[in-house]
C-alpha cells in the first residue's frame, strides 16, 4: 500500500486562490459592539458608495452571551427583561376586579341553573 494519490485531500479545480482569481475585495469598515457583560464583538461591514451606503446596525447580538450589544462602550444596552409566564387566570385578574368577577360568576351560575331547571328559592 505504498502507492497513493498525489493530490489527496484536494478537489478538481482547486488551486491557490488569490485576488487575481476572485476579484478585488469590497472596501470594509470595522465596527465594535459592546454588551452589558463587557464582551466586545468586532464585525466588518462593506462600505458602499454614497448612493448605496449600507447602514451599520445600532444593536448587534453578542455571540458570547446573547445579550444586545451597542456601539457605545460606556453605555451598552440594557439586558432584555424576561416576563414570567402568565396563566389565563392572571390575565383575567388584570382585566377584571374582584367585584366584577363575583358578579359574572353569579350571572353564569344563575344561567346554568336555569338551563338545568335547578333554580333555588335563595336566588
Amino acid at each position: 500500500m505504498a502507492g497513493g494519490n498525489a493530490i489527496r485531500g484536494s478537489r478538481v479545480g482547486a488551486g491557490p486562490m488569490g485576488e487575481a482569481e476572485r476579484g478585488d475585495s469590497a472596501p470594509r469598515q470595522v465596527v465594535q459592539y459592546f454588551c452589558a457583560r463587557g464582551h466586545v464583538t468586532t464585525t466588518q461591514f462593506a462600505l458602499g458608495d454614497e448612493n448605496d451606503a449600507p447602514e451599520v446596525p445600532v444593536e448587534w447580538d453578542c455571540p458570547k452571551c446573547g445579550l444586545p450589544a451597542g456601539l457605545d462602550a460606556q453605555n451598552p444596552p440594557e439586558p432584555l427583561r424576561n416576563e414570567p409566564y402568565k396563566t389565563h387566570l392572571a390575565y383575567v385578574k388584570e382585566r377584571r376586579s374582584e367585584e366584577e368577577g363575583e358578579e359574572l360568576l353569579k350571572e353564569a351560575l344563575t344561567d346554568l341553573r336555569a338551563r338545568r331547571g335547578t333554580v333555588t328559592a335563595a336566588e
